[in-house]
């Protein structure tokens, strides 16, 4: 009798998880297409240019801390540093080598990897606090290393690095909608190999590693591999992110775009959005890009302009902290957990459960 039912349990519940799943597929390719046709025609170029590009390329920086802290369970606070190495390689591809655009930003979320690399090694001895206080020492180093050598920045006396003419293949990617559908090419394709590397083995050994290293080690798993890929991949993407934030949405940047700062904005977008989930990344970034705007609605609307630009600021960073105490104590999963639950809830509505 167990058997049986059994049996007709999972041939019950298995039509159901692929209907979710192509549910779900759907729901992406019709995002994707709004992204693609309908956003360019109804949006003006302040939003294309001021509020979506940022959000693509903090959504995907926020995949990249994600995939090491969210999934393999490594603490890090170098993203920025990391985001510096994709920016300034890919601009030394770009001026020196004279390589297209797609190249030079692959070589340079490469060179990120292999920086990530690098600083990943002592994940293998430790782990924790003294791991997040490894990364911050790695942190610290890009930023005198790229602040102190002038020739990562061609000896500028801005001390800065600006795009050069970004073209492919004959197709001019100066203007606004250009840019746009680089990012967005460009987020839409790691985002895919995200999803499905989180899925495959390796993604699986970084969550066991994460719940449990000893126990992972049993299994069979290797622990330092697992640990220093994580690193590699995740300093490729935040690379990458770093070089399409400077080439894509600022036009030219300095060290300074990619202090502690920065570090701590792709922390609280993982936290906030949801660690351990690929979606979570795009629901904190927006938040991050959005919050802001509705702030100074807000003051606009509310006081006529007569709140300072600081005290704005102030609030957005205490509205910032008091949200990641909540949900580190409350929700750890984040924002995309909530809306998971109120999905599952107004699915069944009006009963309970």
């Amino acid at each position: 009798m167990t058997d049986t039912t059994l049996t007709l349990d999972r041939n019950i519940s298995q039509p159901i998880v692929v209907r979710e799943r192509k549910s779900g597929q759907y729901w992406l390719w019709l995002l994707l297409a709004g992204a693609y046709l309908a956003l360019p025609t109804f949006g003006n170029e302040y939003w294309l240019n001021a509020i979506v590009v940022p959000f693509l390329i903090l959504s995907l920086a926020g995949i990249g801390l994600n995939i090491l802290t969210g999934y393999a369970g490594q603490t890090s606070l170098g993203s920025g540093g990391f985001m510096a190495v994709g920016a300034f390689a890919t601009y030394a591809f770009l001026l020196h080598l004279q390589l297209t655009f797609p190249i030079a930003l692959f070589l340079g979320g490469l060179i990120a990897a292999l920086v990530g690399f690098l600083f990943g090694l002592p994940s293998a001895k430790i782990k924790g606090f003294y791991l997040m206080v490894t990364s911050l020492a790695a942190q610290f180093f890009l930023e005198w290393l790229f602040l102190k050598v002038p020739w990562f920045y061609n000896y500028s006396s801005s001390a800065t690095i600006s795009a050069p003419r970004l073209d492919t293949f004959g197709i001019n990617l100066n203007n606004s909608l250009g840019k746009y559908y680089l990012v967005l090419t460009v987020v839409a394709v790691l985002t895919w190999v995200a999803l499905n590397l989180v899925r495959s083995q390796t993604g699986r050994n970084w969550m066991a590693v994460r719940d449990m290293d000893t126990a992972a080690a049993v299994a069979g798993i290797r622990i330092n591999h697992s640990k220093i890929l994580a690193f590699a991949i995740s300093s490729f993407y935040l690379g990458v992110a770093g070089a399409l934030w400077t080439f894509a949405y600022l036009g030219s940047a300095g060290v300074q775009s990619f202090g502690l700062s920065r570090s701590f904005q792709i922390l609280f977008i993982i936290i906030i959005g949801g660690l351990g989930s690929i979606s979570g990344c795009f629901i904190g970034a927006a938040f991050i890009s959005l919050l802001p705007l509705a702030l100074d609605v807000i003051a606009q609307t509310l006081f006529a302009g007569r709140v300072d630009a600081g005290l704005l600021q102030n609030i957005q960073k205490a509205i910032f902290g008091a949200l990641i105490i909540w949900f580190l104590i409350k929700e750890p999963d984040g924002m995309a957990r909530l809306i998971s639950s109120w999905r599952s809830r107004l699915s069944i509505w009006p009963l309970r459960f």
